[in-house]
């Protein structure tokens, strides 16, 4: 049952955040906007570091000098799978002018919750692939114990920092599609549930991730740095561009120490 409310806690900072069509008359400004995805792009870069590549790299540790090869592999193959979900996904961001992907004639506003949603797969990924390695490497042993391969050190109070420090970040981006679709579908409760289900596909991508378990234990150190080398992908060629257009600010700097800090509080407090 723990790991069932882990899945949903990211689901649920989605589901927060895209509330906030019901309590904010305006649109979110542009400079809190770029606050909120430079916090999101720090989160997932200090979730990507700390909750995924260097348990890898301790996953691996028994491999001497070549401890360095699953990480690199997993990292690049996941950029490589959202480049290519990128390129064949229809969507647009907030902002755009134009969408990205297939030629599709598809809303506006289908195309925003897309975008949304093409980021949430590899969060729901990394959620996915730590509860999975405890389901397969943690039988026999308490669920607040951590397990051993090699020397790599995952516990089940680190799953959960790494679920709550992506629920936080999906609440800014919960409010940030919300906010917009409200003014395309001039409805405030159909914004909140396209903003609420583009968040959705974060607990069927980590449930889809446990149902492999039983392939999992020897990729574990790739599917690990995999999940991590998606999440970067999305920061760098989505979350950071967007917090940095526009007029000049470091406002979306601030946010990224904020959100990579907090992050990184979280996961070595709690893990």
């Amino acid at each position: 049952m723990n790991i069932v409310y882990g899945l949903l806690i990211p689901f649920l900072g989605t589901t927060l955040g895209a509330a906030c069509v019901f309590f904010l008359k305006n649109e979110l400004s542009p400079k809190v906007q770029k606050l909120l995805l430079g916090f999101a792009s720090g989160v997932m870069v200090a979730a990507s570091v700390w909750s995924l590549i260097i348990p890898a790299l301790a996953e691996s540790a028994r491999l001497g000098k070549l401890a360095f090869l699953p990480a690199a592999v997993g990292i690049l193959l996941g950029m490589a799978f959202l480049f290519a979900l990128d390129m064949i996904i229809p969507h647009m961001h907030v902002h755009a002018k134009k969408p990205e992907g297939l030629k599709a004639r598809l809303k506006d506003s289908t195309m925003l919750c897309l975008a949304v949603t093409l980021h949430n797969i590899p969060e729901g990924m990394a959620v996915g692939v730590v509860f999975a390695g405890l389901l397969t490497q943690g039988a026999g042993q308490s669920m607040a114990e951590p397990f051993l391969q090699g020397n790599g050190i995952i516990s089940f109070p680190t799953a959960f920092a790494l679920s709550v420090g992506i629920a936080i970040q999906n609440f800014p981006e919960g409010a940030i599609i919300s906010m917009p679709l409200a003014g395309t579908e001039n409805s405030k409760l159909k914004a909140f549930l396209r903003g609420m289900f583009s968040g959705i596909v974060e607990p069927i991508a980590a449930l889809v991730t446990i149902a492999l378990t039983g392939v999992i234990t020897p990729l574990l150190p790739y599917l690990l740095s995999f999940a991590a080398g998606a999440m970067l992908y999305v920061v760098v060629e989505e979350l950071i561009p967007e917090a940095s257009e526009g007029e000049h600010s470091n406002l979306g700097t601030v946010g990224f120490a904020l959100g990579f800090v907090l992050m990184m509080i979280l996961d070595v407090a709690l893990g």
